[in-house]
């Protein structure tokens, strides 16, 4: 597809909320809503609490809000009120994020199936089994003790959110395939082979899927046949693995494919040859979050260094935006009009106005208001120390569980009309205006 089509097809896709929607609002994976947003916060509209961390992001759909908790339930909840329509028990953690369209609701469990249902009642319409979830998982795991055990990668918290496009709904899987199922019957028509896990989310743009895989490629797939169009090799860590993986999930905007990698870098690919146009390097720090773009720019975030940056989508040219002192920002960036709000690790939603580059508000989860002091130090940036007692395998999970007790907003926000919408590891999804 030419760029200019590319581009009527994107501005076309921008989420109104009507039918459709998915994970980050659409199958480019824009990030951007056509929304009023909430330049000035009030507080909570309401909020509601899971029996679980909210690790996935809100899907809004008419008046219904679908999200998935670790306590195993999707929810359908009321988004004026926050009370629940329906739920629906799997057997398995939820931290994929939904997507509807002709009104069947799909996502995918840790309990190795891909469910749809009906998005009226929550009534099962089918489910496909895959092969099985499991974490991305290597030997000295990020530096960990025993070094010849094989361990899971506690920081690998999602599972790929599907794509629903021309009758087919695509998501990766913990069993190292993409898969492409038949919206309506969930009859397999495809499936791709990776070398590793895929918990990347894919993106859809001109007859193509694109994803990445903890395999360190990232991958373009013809969307009717499932063949390799072309790859894109990133990063390796032999060592201790910290620094490779497909973790983030791409965004299509105007022929270019932007992706970040646990590599430490942010790429441009060509979406036609999967050539890098321009890379941007974050000395050691992942970009785990999906990046969101508006009027020639990308918005992408980092983990270790807790910085946010506008690029300029032709160049690469850099501008940074925001930190958060250090502390991670796994989730991604949300745009409405000229307001972006983007969540982090301490529990904190932040709002900046694009338009001047300015902060102008921060909303602070319950999990981060309880637990937020123990863990934060003078200074502002993560008390790991007060987390991790050590280098055994054991100590990184209780350390990231730890940290995570601040009511972590690694969910995605979600913008309608003048509510923002995500969930926290505290268990609750909130909506603030």
């Amino acid at each position: 597809m030419k760029t200019h089509k590319l581009a009527v097809l994107f501005l076309l896709c921008l989420p109104l909320f009507g039918e459709d929607s998915m994970f980050r609002g659409d199958a480019q994976r824009s990030g951007a809503y056509r929304a009023a947003g909430v330049p000035q916060l009030h507080g909570v509209k309401w909020k509601f609490r899971t029996r679980g961390q909210v690790i996935s992001s809100p899907t809004v759909v008419g008046d219904t809000l679908y999200v998935g908790s670790t306590d195993h339930m999707l929810y359908a909840l009321d988004r004026d009120s926050g009370a629940v329509r329906w739920k629906f028990k799997t057997e398995g953690r939820v931290a994929s994020s939904a997507a509807v369209a002709n009104g069947i609701t799909y996502f995918g469990s840790y309990d190795g199936n891909f469910y749809a249902v009906n998005t009226a009642d929550g009534k099962l319409k089918w489910k496909f089994q895959t092969g099985g979830e499991h974490r991305f998982a290597a030997k000295h795991l990020h530096g960990s003790l025993p070094v010849a055990e094989t361990m899971p990668d506690p920081f690998d918290v999602y599972l790929s959110s599907p794509v629903v496009a021309d009758g087919s709904v695509y998501f990766g899987s913990g069993d190292g395939n993409v898969y492409a199922l038949d919206a309506a019957t969930g009859t397999q028509k495809w499936r791709f082979a990776t070398g590793d896990v895929v918990h990347a989310s894919p993106a859809f743009a001109d007859g193509t899927v694109f994803i990445g895989s903890w395999d360190t490629n990232f991958y373009a797939l013809n969307a009717a046949s499932g063949k390799e169009k072309w790859r894109f090799k990133t990063g390796e860590d032999h060592d201790m693995h910290n620094q490779e993986g497909l973790q983030a999930s791409p965004i299509v905007s105007d022929g270019v494919v932007y992706v970040g990698c646990r590599d430490s870098n942010f790429y441009a690919l060509d979406a036609n040859t999967g050539q890098k146009k321009w890379a941007f390097n974050n000395k050691g720090s992942w970009v785990v979050g999906s990046a969101a773009a508006q009027d020639g720019k990308i918005y992408a975030a980092t983990s270790d260094s807790g910085l946010l940056y506008a690029f300029d989508a032709k160049s690469g040219a850099s501008t940074e935006l925001m930190s958060s002192k250090k502390w991670p920002m796994f989730a991604s960036p949300a745009i409405a009009g000229n307001m972006l709000y983007i969540g982090s690790n301490e529990g904190k939603l932040f709002a900046l106005d694009l338009a001047n580059q300015k902060q102008v508000w921060v909303f602070s989860t319950e999990g981060s208001q309880k637990n937020g002091a123990t863990y934060t130090k003078a200074d502002g940036t993560p008390n790991y120390e007060a987390a991790f007692a050590g280098d055994f395998y054991d100590d990184m999970v209780t350390g990231v569980q730890s940290m995570l007790s601040v009511g972590a907003i690694m969910s995605s926000p979600v913008v309608v009309d003048n509510v923002v919408y995500f969930g926290s590891t505290d268990g609750n999804v909130y909506a603030v205006n």
